[in-house]
């Protein structure tokens, strides 16, 4: 008995499915074949329409990761609301997150994430991408300053700027701004020798630690602070590097007997991954030295407060520090998890989370010092100053007046215009005083 052989298939073993179910299968695979893929096997060109059908697979990796932190986003915020009902405040608990935290390899997942945003989105694409992020994360899109499909990644929506007189700036001249879009977590007046801001109820970190050694940092907080810096004055007068420095704190301009004392002011505000996450200057003041600490990258929502030593101190961060009219002034871009990028538009040369040979937490700071290049970096009230990726923390230490000048006068002392848990955008008063 002779058997045909098929010129378009292979003869089949006896033990192997029948003919008919084979011819099916290859019929239904068909139909999943790209037109690039069917052109190839017929040994012609492709059809470059079928190409933009196809979604990147990092389009759908940042996609399923929009949909975690989403999911991760409702669970925290109903527990906090929880929380907050029962009138209760959380206290610090540490538990295993951080130990188990400092296992993983959060600098390169954070690269990676950062290069997964830097990927460019198809033009079709980025509208249904950019407002399925708005709907998850409460984002304003009416006040972004392009249109959506403009925005090229992800990347660059994060930092997109807004339509001009969107965050307008409190022109008080007695008034302290909020430098970023957030929620204020903890505020208030440094005192005594330790210097400690208060991370969560029952735990606090050392202001000295999270700045750095500046000798410029007030210890004291009242106007003895001028005599203890009296001869880096006398040295700063004759070089004539800073006039800001001579007007703010030299005796032959300020009178102790004639101004309110100074008092030492910290306010943490916490961005949202939906927030505006540009940076600026919250009042008019000269920056004379930056300094960036190559930390860790642990989150910074709010369980990771609670039960993270040290978080702010940890995690890398980018300190500016300088003077406005009331004397010393820093603050603190603090980076987390997947926001390994800080950028300072008055240095774009500095760059953030860099791969790193060996993970040392003693190394110390990468410090320029702009006073030497000149005046420094003075800035305008308002001005933008740099961005974060996502969300992050911005930790603002000042000084501010405290005492009244007459008895039964509290006028001239600052008094915070916000309280724990309120939301504040950028350019809305921090805090106000005035003087006579």
């Amino acid at each position: 008995m002779k058997y045909r052989v098929s010129h378009r298939f292979l003869l089949l073993p006896h033990h192997t499915r029948p003919f008919n179910h084979t011819r099916c299968f290859t019929s239904f695979a068909k139909k999943f074949q790209t037109p690039q893929a069917r052109a190839s096997v017929n040994g012609g060109s492709g059809n470059s329409q079928g190409d933009s059908f196809l979604v990147p697979g990092a389009t759908v990796a940042t996609i399923l990761m929009l949909g975690v932190l989403h999911a991760r986003r409702l669970y925290d915020d109903k527990k906090t609301e929880e929380m907050r009902e029962k009138g209760i405040e959380l206290e610090f608990q540490p538990d295993v997150k951080a130990t188990f935290l400092r296992i993983l390899p959060l600098r390169s997942i954070s690269r990676c994430w950062g290069y997964l945003t830097s990927m460019e989105i198809p033009v079709w694409l980025r509208p249904y991408v950019y407002k399925a992020w708005a709907r998850a994360f409460h984002s304003n899109l009416e006040e972004a300053a392009l249109p959506l499909d403009k925005y090229t990644s992800l990347r660059d929506f994060f930092g997109r700027a807004l339509k001009e007189g969107s965050r307008p700036i409190d022109a008080y001249s007695q008034c302290l701004v909020s430098p970023v879009d957030g929620i204020v977590l903890r505020f208030g007046e440094l005192k005594g020798a330790g210097a400690m801001i208060e991370q969560v109820k029952g735990f606090s970190y050392s202001v000295f630690s999270l700045l750095g050694a500046s000798p410029s940092l007030p210890t004291t907080a009242d106007g003895d602070v001028q005599e203890e810096h009296s001869e880096s004055i006398t040295t700063t007068e004759k070089n004539k590097k800073s006039w800001w420095r001579v007007s703010l704190a030299s005796p032959k301009v300020w009178d102790p007997t004639s101004r309110p004392k100074r008092g030492l002011f910290y306010c943490v505000i916490y961005l949202k991954p939906g927030d505006y996450h540009r940076i600026h200057s919250p009042a008019d003041w000269n920056i004379l030295v930056r300094r960036h600490f190559s930390g860790r990258l642990y989150p910074l929502n709010e369980r990771a407060t609670r039960t993270i030593r040290n978080l702010y101190i940890e995690n890398e961060r980018v300190i500016l520090e300088g003077l406005w009219q009331e004397g010393f002034m820093a603050l603190a871009a603090i980076g987390a998890t997947n926001i390994g990028s800080i950028e300072l538009f008055i240095e774009p040369e500095l760059q953030t989370n860099k791969p790193m040979k060996k993970f040392l937490h003693s190394e110390p700071p990468e410090e320029r010092v702009y006073e030497c290049e000149g005046v420094g970096r003075m800035l305008k009230k308002g001005d933008e100053l740099g961005a974060f990726n996502m969300g992050s923390t911005v930790v603002l230490v000042f000084q501010a007046p405290i005492s009244k000048l007459h008895e039964g006068d509290s006028s001239q002392e600052f008094q915070f215009c916000v309280k724990g848990g309120d939301r504040i955008r950028v350019g809305e008063a921090l805090g106000r005083w005035h003087c006579s």
